[in-house]
């Protein structure tokens, strides 16, 4: 054995819940994501077991994702919009000419068929199916901040920080009946000190990305290729910049092979509109409905001459791509312990919805990964707390701060187009933290609901999604509405409280509608209990 490979996939989505609405535009995020990434996933690390074939992977599952995971209306929507697209399909089999695009119609029924089937394995709750990987041994689950609010913009006003990690480990806890023993820090958004309140929770491992590791107070002896202490004795994994160039790469890397499926070519779009109609978003705005039957093709073609996607073309790429990236990781382990004189460690993480959403074939590619690799015993798959045991010594570091977007540090989330956010969210945290001490002995159930819901709205306002989208420049009107929206339902419940005219119909709705994290304590802002010394 000459290393060691650790696969991270980081699941996350911001909590988006319109109960009073058929599915909204955004809960189609939810509904692709589980469709196209987290079912196909799931049945492939099944399908792994099965044949007993070796495999580790580290899963991030965010809080407000495992939210959704246990929403019963958002499930019924998923499991509605899911039929629909079987309906669909039959139609398809009927209107399609070819041969190749009948096959096509039939392969996408009897996914969606399976999808349903594998929904109702768990009760419609995938973290059941998460859990059960992870105590066969498989994959080691993780937690991440609250609402995936990007910590060193939140540095100034540590309460705010130790109310994201502190909610995060309690509902990972709820969800799954143990305590995370490492974390996915939102964006991999890391500062000075930071590890400090890692370990007060409990929290014995991070992520950061590769440029935390090479400006740190001092050059890692073994570069990116071993995990590294930080002062307060929690370990830091860095990302390994070769994994992602191969995998994700816009130019270089594998998703962008001809035989692969082409994302943007989408019956939605192509199809006649008023066939399509019923199976499109309700305010008649054309959306992708997941029926795509074009394949990438070459980057030079445009979209309307893409050719037929071929599934045994494609699944011929992923088996190639998978022993082409095999021997890369082979190749670098055997050069990396030369260099070295002991096993390195390569930490790949990744989106996990980069497999199969963006990259359709990419559950496909990682199965093919894991049945090679196990025909080989250079390189072994392990998880980060097995990588901990494995060593005697660690060096003790300070990594940079950094993040994983666009240059490495923060601007991602702080620039002129988002700038505005961060007053807005100051304040409310400093009001949250005044209430959270004046009310702290309170005991009137109504107003501690509204203290509670307050927190809620807070949260939801700090998902370092908002900030995103809007650098990004998709859906923006949606991520601008999110956060005016809480600090409003935040500032009129606190209108509420202060002057004891609290209406309880409208408390109630907001319980509805952003009922994320039911057994949240407001005093958790006050600096009381939740997390508990690690």
């Amino acid at each position: 054995m000459n290393g060691y490979f650790v696969l991270v996939l980081h699941s996350h989505l911001p909590y988006v819940n319109h109960p009073n609405h058929d599915l909204y535009l955004e809960e189609r995020w939810y509904v692709e994501a589980v469709l196209e990434s987290y079912i196909p996933l799931l049945m492939m690390f099944d399908r792994l077991q099965e044949r007993k074939v070796p495999f580790k992977i580290t899963v991030s599952l965010s809080p407000t994702l495992l939210e959704m995971f246990r929403n019963t209306v958002l499930n019924e929507k998923l499991k509605n919009y899911t039929q629909k697209l079987v309906e669909l399909c039959e139609k398809e089999q009927e209107r399609v000419k070819t041969h190749q695009e009948k096959e096509l119609a039939n392969f996408y029924r009897e996914r969606f068929l399976s999808c349903l089937s594998y929904l109702e394995s768990v009760g419609g709750n995938l973290a059941k199916g998460f859990k059960k990987h992870a105590e066969s041994g498989n994959i080691e689950l993780i937690t991440c901040n609250a609402t995936h609010g990007f910590l060193p913009l939140m540095r100034h006003q540590p309460f705010a920080v130790e109310a994201q990690i502190a909610v995060g480990v309690e509902t990972f806890a709820q969800h799954f009946g143990f305590k995370p023993k490492g974390v996915w820090l939102a964006e991999c958004g890391y500062y000075s000190g930071l590890d400090e309140v890692l370990k007060k929770y409990g929290l014995g491992f991070f992520f950061v990305d590769s440029h935390a590791f090479w400006y740190a107070d001092e050059r890692p002896y073994f570069d990116v290729y071993r995990p590294i202490m930080t002062p307060s004795g929690v370990f830091a994994f860095a990302r390994d910049p070769d994994s992602s160039e191969q995998v994700w790469s816009a130019t270089t890397g594998y998703p962008g092979d001809g035989r692969y499926r082409e994302f943007y070519r989408d019956l939605g779009f192509d199809g006649d509109y008023e066939y399509v109609r019923p199976y499109i978003d309700k305010s008649g705005v054309r959306v992708n409905v997941g029926i795509k039957y074009h394949r990438i093709t070459s980057k030079e073609t445009p979209l309307d001459k893409k050719c037929l996607y071929s599934r045994e073309d494609a699944m011929t790429a992923a088996r190639e791509h998978a022993i082409d990236f095999l021997n890369k990781k082979l190749a670098q382990v055997n050069t990396l312990i030369e260099t070295f004189n002991q096993p390195p460690v390569i930490v790949a993480p990744f989106d996990t919805e980069l497999f199969g959403h963006w990259w359709f074939e990419g559950p496909e590619f990682l199965e093919n990964f894991f049945v090679e690799a196990s025909k080989q015993k250079q390189l072994k798959f392990a998880t980060p707390s097995e990588i901990i045991e494995r060593f005697d010594s660690y060096q003790v570091l300070t990594p940079a701060d950094s993040s994983w977007g666009n240059g490495g540090y923060f601007d991602t989330w702080l620039n002129g187009k988002n700038d505005w956010i961060q007053p807005h969210l100051v304040e409310i945290r400093d009001r949250m933290k005044r209430l959270a001490e004046t009310y702290f002995e309170e005991r009137d159930p109504l107003k501690v609901r509204v203290l509670n819901q307050m927190l809620r709205e807070l949260l939801l306002a700090e998902a370092s999604d908002w900030p995103f989208i809007i650098t990004t420049g998709t859906s923006v009107e949606y991520a601008v509405n999110r956060i005016k929206t809480h600090v409003k339902r935040f500032l009129d419940l606190e209108q509420q409280l202060v002057k004891d005219n609290i209406d309880g119909q409208q408390l109630a709705r907001l319980e509805q509608e952003d009922n994320v994290f039911a057994s949240i304590d407001y005093r958790l802002y006050a600096g009381s209990h939740i997390g508990k010394e690690g």
